[in-house]
């Protein structure tokens, strides 16, 4: 079949939504069907088979590192000459709605997904007062779509309770190969720690922004002596975590990937994740396929991915002790942290890229055949 993908963020950033959409793509075009991606001008032309059509665009004010691209008459025309048989609008936004607009207008199907909680954005860039108006628009959105692909079931029972329609679950998934526990090394580890791989060490893998409440993390840091903390990532709040975390053993390691990212989640002792505003959260995928045991606020979809006790620690992310006492009993027991390791790895296995596209497809497939019909 094929696939006009339009995406409000595509690489060369690198977050979650990035990374889901890059390991669709692969398997997409491997199986023999045909993407367009559309998506805000990058100097990217193609990947892995797949045209990227790229839109003039700005960045975007409140977040400088995304960019912002106006739908425009060229990209109907560019949907004529690529003839899709369906329409996939991921976050729907700015260039999204173009896609859910020429949906209409040329009679091709039309799925949506939810990947970033914007309404909870909101509260941690000083505009909270617009989330009802935000969920307003997205309702606008999202029901304009034959389904509403979520990635966690928190995150399905949130759309549907604020009154989008025909919501279900996109399955996680994660790069098995890629992350595995066999790539701890004691050069990373020393690299992350500053030298001192002798010395208990929190990682931190993300971006560096606001909604992240990374700054939770100081607290946590500072209850286990001699511990140090990395930060692997970047973004707009960096400047204000060097400053929050100044004078402490935390090092901003800033950007990793490949097998170099997968040896700092396998290398390190615990993954403090303290975020509240997670669809999914696949940086804990990958964590646990490292084997690396993970410490994370029980929010969102992190739940369906995290068993306390059994693969990892969940917190009350209400409770300021929650995560201090979480870590602490990770790190004092290392027979069970060894457990929470092999238990990580055996949830991370479940869920391969390959599956996770399957169900995708089968969505499609249905949209497609439903619309026949009429």
């Amino acid at each position: 079949m094929r696939i006009a993908l339009f995406t409000e963020t595509f690489l060369p950033k690198v977050d979650g939504i990035v990374t889901r959409l890059k390991h669709t793509v692969t398997h997409l075009q491997k199986g023999g069907d045909q993407v367009l991606i559309v998506t805000p001008e990058a100097g990217l032309q193609e990947y892995q088979g797949a045209e990227v059509y790229g839109v003039p665009s700005f960045p975007f004010p409140l977040y400088p590192e995304l960019k912002a691209a106006l739908p425009r008459p060229a990209i109907g025309q560019k949907l004529l000459e690529f003839q899709p048989d369906i329409i996939h609008v991921a976050n729907p936004a700015i260039v999204g709605v173009g896609g859910i607009y020429y949906s209409k207008k040329l009679g091709i199907p039309l799925l949506a997904s939810y990947h970033t909680h914007l309404p909870q954005y909101l509260q941690h860039y000083g505009w909270g007062m617009f989330e009802d108006t935000l969920w307003t628009l997205l309702r606008l959105a999202h029901n304009q779509a034959e389904i509403n692909l979520c990635t966690s079931t928190a995150m399905v029972r949130e759309l549907t309770e604020h009154g989008i329609e025909r919501v279900d679950l996109w399955q996680r998934g994660v790069d098995t190969e890629t992350f595995d526990p066999s790539l701890a090394n004691s050069e990373m580890r020393s690299l992350l720690s500053q030298n001192h791989p002798e010395a208990p060490l929190l990682l931190y893998v993300g971006r560096l922004g606001a909604e992240k409440e990374i700054d939770r993390i100081k607290p946590v840091l500072e209850s286990i002596p001699h511990a140090r903390l990395a930060l692997v990532g970047d973004g707009p709040h960096r400047q204000f975590l060097e400053e929050h975390f100044a004078g402490t053993a935390t090092n901003f390691v800033g950007y990793l990937s490949g097998k170099t990212l997968a040896a700092a989640y396998a290398s390190a002792d615990a993954f403090i994740f303290p975020s509240r505003t997670e669809t999914l959260g696949l940086v804990l995928l990958e964590a646990m396929a490292a084997g690396c045991p993970v410490v994370a606020a029980r929010s969102g979809g992190i739940p369906d991915i995290v068993q306390d006790g059994v693969n990892g620690y969940l917190f009350d992310p209400r409770d300021d002790q929650g995560a201090i006492a979480a870590t602490q009993k990770l790190l004092g027991d290392p027979a069970q942290r060894e457990t929470l390791r092999q238990n990580a790895r055996k949830e991370a296995e479940k869920w391969g890229w390959a599956a996770a596209t399957q169900t995708l497809k089968n969505y499609y497939g249905q949209i497609i055949n439903k619309s026949s019909v009429f």
